[in-house]
């Protein structure tokens, strides 16, 4: 039996995560694919699923989602049900430690809403026990989301280690205090539509700020255009996660209109079919 394990999309709280903000993360409907082992050997993940066709990476927690994948298909060979509360924890702690020592620190909130699924509220407890709060939501009625991916893929332990490094030399206080109060803002905000759009596109406007800051390239110029379009129509565009070209998605009350869609390709910014994952890890079902 296979197990499928979903990717994911940040909408807001990146890089505010590690401050200690809330950040909200749906899981999507793209997925790691994973063999139930027959003994303790390795497990083989298939995660063309969250690729492009041309075998680029698309920023939708592909790492995450494999590992989560390996974690739920050994458990499910020593005869546990993925889709338990219990054998869930244990699966987000075990497979949150390993993606930590591959990736050289992160919050987990991909190895989270890979394992759970949905919408969740996600936020780090402060040191010396920073054990995870992960809270299930629902987001609100008439909230419209579509991702886009920019056909480039970004490292992000690159941009990561550069916004560690600007926090480590100091100076940039306001920065990462905008930033955090933007993400409690949305988290908080996640209840209305309005409300919630409206606070990702404050969220946006101290993304932008955190990679001029860092010298890093989390908004890209045609991010910046595509906001200041989509603020025009009172949604906003943003990077999900750590940015630096990836997916992005749009928020609105709305669809995007169609000069918005129109004009997204010329910044090399095309749509993707992806819809909310509901199921969390689990067997695959049978087609």
């Amino acid at each position: 039996m296979r197990i499928m394990a979903p990717g994911k999309l940040v909408l807001t709280g990146a890089y505010a995560v590690l401050e200690g903000a809330p950040a909200i993360v749906v899981a999507i409907d793209r997925y790691a694919l994973a063999d139930a082992p027959s003994s303790a050997g390795d497990v083989a993940v298939d995660v063309r699923a969250l690729h492009a066709p041309t075998g680029e990476k698309l920023g939708l927690g592909s790492s995450a989602a494999s590992l989560v994948a390996s974690h739920a298909a050994r458990a499910l060979a020593r005869g546990e049900d993925p889709r338990h509360a219990t054998v869930r924890s244990h699966i987000f702690q075990t497979a949150r430690a390993a993606h930590a020592r591959e990736q050289g620190g992160g919050s987990g909130v991909d190895i989270a809403a890979s394992v759970h699924g949905g919408a969740l509220r996600y936020r780090l407890g402060a040191s010396p026990n920073p054990d995870a709060e992960v809270r299930a939501i629902d987001l609100p009625g008439g909230l419209v989301l579509t991702a886009f991916w920019s056909g480039t893929s970004a490292r992000t332990s690159d941009l990561l280690g550069r916004v560690i490094g600007l926090r480590a030399r100091g100076g940039a206080d306001r920065v990462f205090k905008a930033l955090r109060g933007a993400a409690i803002d949305a988290a908080d905000a996640v209840v209305n539509a309005r409300m919630f759009v409206d606070a990702a596109a404050v969220f946006a406007r101290a993304l932008a700020a955190l990679g001029e800051a860092a010298d890093a390239p989390i908004f890209l110029p045609a991010f910046s255009e595509l906001l200041a379009l989509a603020e025009a129509e009172n949604g906003a565009f943003l990077p999900s996660g750590a940015g630096g070209g990836d997916v992005a998605v749009w928020l609105g009350t709305a669809a995007a209109s169609t000069a918005f869609v129109a004009r997204a390709p010329d910044l090399s910014m095309q749509p993707l079919g992806i819809a909310v994952d509901h199921g969390g890890v689990r067997p695959e079902s049978p087609s």
